[in-house]
């Protein structure tokens, strides 16, 4: 691991460490206050949405009893502070600063967040979803296909401009 001025010079690294945990790419970046403060908000969270148990519980395909576990006013905050922390992290790693890098992460949370709400009630070949697997399948193939998308236009809307 290359490392100048404290800082991590390997924007992946700092992404796929907060993917791991929100926080960890904070703590590799040496923002240490940050990143104990987003792993301390993703246990609150995580315990008071009861998500571990929602993990288990989907996984072994009980998604009545996942919804009916889930706790939606706490876990709603669980894609912003996941998506944050990830695009947080690459921000803070060392290396060429990319226009519009965040879309992708906003549009992700976003999707990820609108997933958990139709999760209840959504059925995709008449089984309910559930509230782990659609909002993953808003959030990774959706909302970065979508926010890669208006990002890409919104640099060639730069580069037309010549602001590039």
């Amino acid at each position: 691991m290359t490392r100048k001025n404290g800082k991590n010079k390997d924007k992946l690294e700092a992404l796929l460490w907060s993917i791991a945990l929100p926080g960890f790419g904070q703590l590799l970046n040496r923002r240490y206050f940050k990143g104990l403060l987003l792993i301390a908000l993703e246990f609150i969270v995580n315990i008071f949405g009861n998500f571990n148990t929602i993990i288990i519980l989907s996984f072994n395909g009980e998604i009545q009893e996942a919804i009916n576990q889930t706790n939606y006013g706490w876990l709603m905050f669980y894609p912003c502070l996941y998506f944050f922390a990830m695009w947080d992290a690459y921000k803070d790693a060392e290396g060429e600063s990319k226009p519009y890098a965040f879309i992708p992460f906003v549009f992700s949370a976003y999707f990820v967040t609108v997933g958990l709400i139709f999760s209840q009630s959504f059925t995709l070949f008449d089984q309910l979803i559930g509230p782990m697997w659609l909002p993953m399948l808003g959030g990774l193939p959706i909302g970065l296909i979508v926010g890669g998308i208006i990002r890409w236009l919104l640099l060639k809307k730069l580069e037309r401009n010549g602001k590039t």
